[in-house]
């Protein structure tokens, strides 16, 4: 394990706008290191990549999948002022990103940048702004150009159905924390890149043939997809949800018993659970609430095989999250032993 490879792994992926329908870039960029370290890459027609390692048993596979694709949001109409109204990617409300620098990304991939902010922000000329509910109709982005009209703004590139990306703001502490928006899932693409890159370096093999799968449309619940028709069992590396009664912890491995629509396989759960007693990890058995993942959703298309799904405790999911730096050594070397467990 490389926590640093991992860590700056992450912040690279952090600075790669890709909201859900607009990961090229960040495909690209994962595509080439995979090519990197040596390992053969497959591209999909639907834009996602997926690195193959050969396993010591070649007669059927495992999927491994994390999810690149963020949360973002779309201009849906452009006002008379000339600023922007938008419509959500994703599941979060709009107070979520209230005072947060984002960015238009327009056709010609010019960023122009604005603020997410409701109609009406200023304590100095609204009483109720305390009160006020943030909604689709009530949440503008203020551009940070030259318009006070819909010409004006339309004269600048900007478009109806032009994505919106948030500024992710990351942030690695003294202390040992690692701050940002897309935790979810980015922190976990960048553990299974740390295995893949563990894996070649050390000249190990996999138990069997594994399939290092990078999603793209997650946070949609559009689920996994394309898997081999040999693969017998799936993992989802996705973060788990720090608060409230739940046990995950950030400086722990979550392992899901349950999300918001099905037990998850009760074998490799406690597979999970056996490797992480024997190496002697920091992990959590959660159950999820408002949650899915790329596991759960291609299992409710009918296939046949084994499902999972671990990850980092990650606090403030679908905020500006937070996790810590044990949270991904435990992660990485539970993956690691997984990788190699028959």
């Amino acid at each position: 394990m490389d926590l640093r490879y991992a860590v700056d792994f992450t912040k690279k992926l952090m600075s790669i706008h890709s909201p859900t329908g607009y990961t090229h870039e960040a495909m690209n960029f994962l595509q080439k290191e995979f090519e990197r370290l040596g390992i053969p890459v497959t591209k999909t027609v639907k834009g996602a990549v997926y690195g193959t390692i050969e396993g010591k048993n070649t007669d059927k596979s495992r999927v491994i999948t994390a999810h690149v694709d963020t949360l973002g949001a779309m201009v849906r109409e452009i006002k008379s002022n000339g600023w922007l109204k938008l419509i959500n990617i994703g599941g979060f409300p709009f107070n979520n990103i209230e005072g947060e620098n984002i960015y238009v990304i327009t056709r010609e991939g010019k960023l122009i940048s604005g603020v997410g902010l409701p109609d009406k922000a200023s304590v100095h000329v609204f009483d109720s702004i305390g009160k006020n509910e943030r909604t689709l109709d009530s949440f503008e982005m203020r551009l940070d150009i030259e318009t006070s009209s819909k010409e004006e703004t339309l004269a600048a590139g900007i478009n109806v159905g032009d994505f919106v990306v948030f500024d992710p703001r990351t942030v690695e502490t003294e202390t040992g924390f690692l701050k940002s928006r897309f935790l979810d899932d980015k922190a976990c693409v960048a553990m299974l890149f740390d295995v893949c890159r563990e894996l070649k370096e050390k000249n190990e093999k996999p138990a069997y043939t594994t399939h290092f799968f990078i999603g793209d449309y997650e946070e949609i619940g559009h689920g996994m997809y394309a898997a081999p028709e040999d693969t017998f069992e799936l993992l989802a590396i996705d973060i788990g949800t720090v608060g409230g009664g739940q046990t995950s912890d950030e400086h722990a491995v979550t392992i899901m018993a349950k999300d918001r629509s099905t037990p998850y396989d009760y074998i490799l759960r406690k597979k999970l659970e056996d490797l992480a007693i024997e190496n002697k990890l920091n992990y959590k058995t959660d159950v999820m609430h408002n949650y899915g993942s790329d596991a759960s959703s291609y299992i409710k298309a009918g296939r046949d095989m084994r499902f999972g799904c671990m990850g980092p405790g990650v606090h403030a999911t679908h905020h500006y999250e937070r996790t810590h730096l044990d949270s991904f050594e435990n992660t990485i070397k539970l993956l690691y032993a997984y990788v190699l467990a028959e």
